[in-house]
């Protein structure tokens, strides 16, 4: 890509495109844009053409999405397949229309099927029954994907998509009913810390295997896709490393240094039981992830504890 050229990251607010436009920048990219969505609302067809029309934008990073937990997945499918279906056809196809040289599109490892085998190959795809809790996201992610594909196949447009692991660091989301894992335990337990609670319940057992990703290094490893990759095919993006919510939980535990117990509500739902991403495929592209989990929640943390008083978090 050259320096100047001009490139849009669709959902630039959030905790991936933030990133992502970054990155680009760190690497000299002067000419990287986005529109918050108050300025330009993905869901509306006629707005998304108009951008493109005008815009003209020669690389596209289509991060934009609504995302959330278990809570949030289980509780608003509707809303989590309708919008994010929306952003995508949209994005997508006006990306096709003006001649864009090249989209990036963020799925998700929830794609997977539920009991699928581990270390999950990216062939792995549509052999089985999705979990059921965040069923509605999955589909999205999968049409995503499948039209990134299908538009190479049909009209040779240079569409890629990244498949990365669970993600977190500075500027995650740490509200309670709509986050991910480890930001919610990480509040949890700091306000645990701060109130002298003598325990903190978890959902499920703690015994399902999660992998996890800094956000810094999904932003690199974005950028190498970008410079470095045509291929057909998606491409997984995570560590290869996993370990139990109970291990994660004690992690967490030590970091925000919470002296209190770990009770595990087993009555709540596990999730997917294990979702550990296989990355050889970077990998032998050359590119591996950086900043290990323990480090990376520290840096989380830290950025946490200097922000906490700006954060909405519900």
């Amino acid at each position: 890509m050259e320096k100047n050229a001009k490139i849009y990251i669709a959902g630039h607010h959030g905790l991936v495109g933030s990133n992502i436009m970054k990155k680009l920048r760190e690497k000299g990219y002067t000419n990287v844009i986005g529109k918050t969505r108050q300025e330009l609302d993905l869901t509306n067809q006629d707005a998304v053409n108009a951008f493109f029309d005008v815009e003209r934008p020669e690389y596209v990073v289509l991060a934009a999405a609504k995302v959330g937990g278990i809570l949030a997945n289980n509780s608003y499918p509707a809303d989590f397949i309708m919008k994010n279906l929306q952003i995508q056809c949209n994005v997508i196809d006006a990306a096709y229309r003006t001649g864009v040289k090249k989209l990036l599109f963020l799925g998700s490892s929830c794609i997977y099927p539920r009991m699928c085998p581990q270390p999950i190959k990216e062939e792995y795809l549509l052999t089985g029954e999705l979990e059921k809790t965040n069923e509605a996201y999955a589909l999205a992610k999968i049409s995503g994907l499948k039209m990134c594909y299908f538009y190479k196949k049909q009209y040779g447009a240079n569409f890629i998509s990244v498949m990365p692991t669970n993600l977190y660091g500075p500027g995650d989301n740490f509200g309670l009913t709509n986050s991910h894992v480890l930001p919610a335990l990480l509040r949890k337990m700091h306000e645990a810390k701060e109130s002298g609670a003598d325990k903190v319940e978890i959902w499920g057992t703690g015994k399902p295997l999660r992998e996890f990703l800094y956000i810094e290094d999904m932003a690199d490893g974005c950028v190498f896709l970008l410079e470095n990759y045509d291929g057909a095919d998606f491409v997984n993006l995570g560590t290869g490393k996993e370990l139990t919510i109970r291990e994660l939980a004690e992690l967490i535990k030590k970091v925000v240094g919470y002296q209190g117990e770990l009770y595990f509500n087993s009555d709540k739902p596990d999730g997917t039981p294990r979702k550990l991403l296989d990355v050889s495929k970077m990998k032998r592209m050359g590119w591996t992830y950086k900043v290990e989990l323990e480090d990376g929640i520290r840096r989380t943390y830290r950025w946490f504890l200097e922000n906490q008083n700006h954060l909405v978090m519900k």
